[in-house]
């Protein structure tokens, strides 16, 4: 899949009725979402309760997240998902509007540690908030059992010559960066200086080639890995990979290395340019109700806000995901040692 490309899921026109503040003309709520995140038959129960369509576009990676959001000053989308470090940069950059949030009563259920926005990094300024989280997994480390007797116990097994041609990774530039400095040992892995900077490209350099095949999709890795008998798999979907495996049947073991996890929390936000504010902030409340969580976790795997799971029991390996120092150099960088580009010529200028 082209990782600047949103996969179109469908849409669908009605005449709007029965949503307070909503206006009683033709809409269409246009959300951005990971996979797994909105469900047909989920999307359809809103569409059907709010008399509402509903246009769901899937992202790939946290690129192509900004490049769709930033293309029109976020005037193509209404709502969207989106990690708690990355949602710094769209509000830096004036992309997403405060929440009202009477308008979403469920965040009353949700778990205590997620109800006060002050306390989580990012979604709130000053006295307004704006995100809501809503799902969380860290990245471990899945491998084949019939491959590995052991399971890895370092993040370094992703480099080892051992398995050069069966490492499965994540096609992208920001958590392969910071993967390669807990690798290397650096201090930070988001705040990386210049020397830093040379060592991990020159890491990422041997991890190209040492890996069988970058994925972007939870579905794409599953694939790869069954068909291509890969032995060792970078979950960037955590839970969610190691439930889609073992329902493919796949003998499969997840590990945490002893550097540490990193760890994502995703939140719904709602863009400046919503035709329908109240409407993006009804579906966030929606996203809130127990059944749709409840169906998050059982067909994804992935923890949610409102009952937990998942990553509660391996909190003390956890490295919570944090605004990096230069989003766009560590992407322009990535894609310049994906395309093969010698090591010689990829710290230099352009």
């Amino acid at each position: 899949m082209n990782r600047r490309a949103a996969v179109r899921l469908g849409a669908a026109m009605l005449a709007a009725a029965g949503l307070p503040g909503v206006a009683r003309s033709a809409e269409t709520l246009r959300v951005l979402a990971w996979p797994g995140y909105a469900d047909p038959d989920i999307v359809k129960a809103f569409e059907q309760r709010h008399k509402v369509a509903v246009q769901v576009s899937v992202v790939s990676s946290d690129e192509t997240l900004w490049e769709q959001v930033n293309a029109n000053g976020g005037a193509d989308f209404d709502v969207f998902a989106v990690n708690t470090a990355e949602l710094r940069r769209y509000l830096d950059a004036g992309l997403v509007a405060p929440l009202n949030l009477a308008a979403i009563p469920n965040v009353a259920t949700q778990q205590p540690r997620f109800r006060d926005p002050v306390s989580i990094p990012n979604i709130a300024r000053g006295a307004e908030t704006y995100a809501v989280p809503y799902t969380y997994s860290e990245m471990g480390l899945i491998h084949d059992r019939q491959q590995l007797k052991e399971p890895p116990a370092s993040i370094s097994a992703l480099w080892d010559p051992a398995f050069k041609g069966r490492v499965l990774a994540f096609d992208t530039g920001g958590h392969n960066f910071s993967i390669a400095a807990l690798a290397l040992g650096l201090p930070d892995p988001f705040r990386l200086d210049e020397a830093a900077y040379r060592a991990v490209v020159e890491h990422l350099v041997a991890l190209r080639r040492n890996v069988l095949a970058f994925y972007s999709l939870p579905e794409e890795s599953v694939q790869l890995f069954r068909e291509q008998r890969a032995a060792l798999l970078f979950a960037n979907y955590g839970t969610q990979q190691v439930q889609q495996l073992k329902k493919a049947g796949a003998d499969i073991g997840y590990t945490i290395p002893r550097e540490g996890a990193l760890a994502w929390l995703d939140c719904w936000t709602v863009t400046r340019g919503a035709r329908n504010k109240p409407l993006a902030e009804a579906w966030i409340d929606y996203m809130l109700e127990k059944p749709v969580g409840r169906a998050l976790t059982e067909r994804q795997g992935l923890a949610n806000t409102v009952e937990g799971g998942g990553i509660d029991g391996r909190v003390d390996k956890i490295i919570w995901l944090q605004p990096v120092e230069d989003a766009a150099r560590r992407s322009a960088l990535w894609a310049r040692i994906v395309s093969g580009e010698r090591l010689a010529t990829l710290l230099h200028p352009r």
